[in-house]
């Protein structure tokens, strides 16, 4: 899916970084960068695959960047001047509500904005959705459920005439950007993702010897192998790939103790001690 819709065989920052200038100017590809630059490196995974999700999005939504979203609301362009998001979308990045923006865009301009939303965690398919006036016994009605996602609810008649409706999950779908952006985060990974120019290079940062030693030691006990730990932390970029190695998001539940300790020494975060002497005692400090 990457190959298709961005063209790279084997994603890089270096390569999308290109496409996303070709697309939407190297000033704002230069602005993206800063801001993915910025982020902690266990974070810049994704603000890299928002940046996808906006090199997709743009050339179908043209123009799109200066043009403002409603009452009260900037343009993207003064988000990506800012780097702050906007609520309500306020509990993600500023690339990050750029993609939502850009998947959604894309997805109204494909199929029509939705009449309403709904939460697939719910798998529930009857009567989820008001319905609005006049329609019939097998209209169907656009709905949205995350950024970019659309499924359809059919309409039905009930019993005395009574009209209902049932969610058509064979019809759920993304928009481009949402599968750009999906994508090439599962594709690319963690990482470690270098930066065009990036001086100092923080993957070359060096780490902890002694706390370093004892995260591989539990990530060995506990399952994973050798080759996917690999033989010597020495940088926050040994760290990176071997989490990219590792899958234990697969793994038993006690492993995201084990990526919580190695996230806190990757970004630098201060908590390092506690979380790396809670996962050795098997507490939470949480």
């Amino acid at each position: 899916m990457t190959r298709e819709l961005l063209g790279e065989e084997r994603p890089t920052a270096a390569g999308l970084l290109g496409r996303a200038s070709g697309a939407f100017g190297a000033a704002r590809a230069a602005r993206c960068a800063e801001l993915a630059r910025l982020a902690p490196l266990t974070r810049r995974s994704a603000e890299l695959a928002a940046i996808a999700a906006l090199a997709v999005g743009t050339p179908e939504l043209d123009p799109w960047w200066g043009e403002r979203r409603g009452v009260g609301l900037p343009s993207p362009d003064e988000v990506l001047d800012t780097g702050r998001p906007v609520a309500p979308w306020d509990d993600l990045t500023a690339l990050e509500m750029l993609a939502a923006w850009a998947a959604d865009d894309a997805a109204d301009a494909r199929w029509g904005r939705p009449v309403a939303a709904v939460d697939l965690n719910s798998w529930q398919a009857e009567d989820r959705v008001d319905l609005p006036e006049g329609v019939r016994p097998g209209d169907r009605l656009v709905l949205t459920f995350d950024a970019g996602g659309r499924l359809d609810a059919v309409v039905v008649a009930r019993k005395d005439d009574e009209l209902g409706s049932n969610l058509d999950f064979a019809a759920i779908r993304y928009s481009r950007p949402a599968e750009a952006q999906w994508s090439w985060g599962v594709a690319a990974g963690l990482g470690p993702h270098p930066l065009p120019g990036e001086r100092p290079e923080p993957y070359e940062e060096s780490v902890p010897d002694k706390i370093v030693d004892g995260l591989r030691e539990w990530a060995l006990r506990h399952g994973a192998t050798q080759a996917q730990v690999g033989d010597v932390w020495r940088t926050k970029g040994d760290m990176v790939a071997a989490v990219e190695r590792v899958d234990w998001m697969w793994r038993s539940a006690e492993w995201f103790g084990w990526w919580r300790a190695v996230a806190a020494v990757i970004d630098g975060h201060p908590s390092v001690s506690a979380l790396v002497e809670a996962l050795h005692e098997g507490t939470d400090p949480f």
